[in-house]
């Protein structure tokens, strides 16, 4: 698993480094390994915090596939909030994701259903692809509300 976290880590800095945040010198992340796609791979949805990632609306979060020996970004979804969890249904063979919405003028704060299309998630869980989650919709929490990031540098 060393191995793993070590090339995780490796493509976020060239992630943080390429997009020019800052240097990403205090970014810090949390990473969840799932099987988003059921095919015996583990997709990493990796939850991004500091060095301009984060706004009053919550943080940005990565869907990430491996890719030879590295990864690559299936989706960027802005302002979200833990707890994010991987739920029972799908779309076009993809686990949907509910991220938590709060902040940014929203007081009471929702959870949003982020829906595969095909190509990637929704850029922001409120946009028209994002639906309001209404009831209870199972699912396993990855990045819980107590998550706490680890230093990129």
């Amino acid at each position: 698993m060393k191995r793993v976290e070590d090339s995780l880590k490796r493509f976020l800095r060239d992630y943080v480094a390429g997009l020019d945040a800052g240097g990403g010198k205090t970014t810090e992340y949390f990473a969840a390994f799932a099987g988003l796609t059921d095919d015996g791979a583990k997709e990493v949805i990796v939850y991004l915090t500091n060095d301009g990632w984060c706004g009053t609306g919550g943080c940005t979060t990565l869907m990430l596939a491996p890719k030879n020996h590295s990864y690559r970004v299936v989706s960027k979804v802005m302002i979200t909030r833990p707890p994010i969890r991987m739920l029972a249904t799908k779309s076009h063979g993809w686990h949907d994701i509910a991220v938590r919405v709060q902040g940014g003028g929203i007081q009471s704060g929702y959870e949003a259903k982020l829906s595969f299309n095909g190509k990637s998630y929704p850029v922001s869980p409120s946009s028209p692809r994002a639906r309001l989650l209404v009831g209870k919709v199972a699912g396993e929490v990855v990045v819980p509300t107590t998550a706490v990031g680890n230093p990129l540098y």
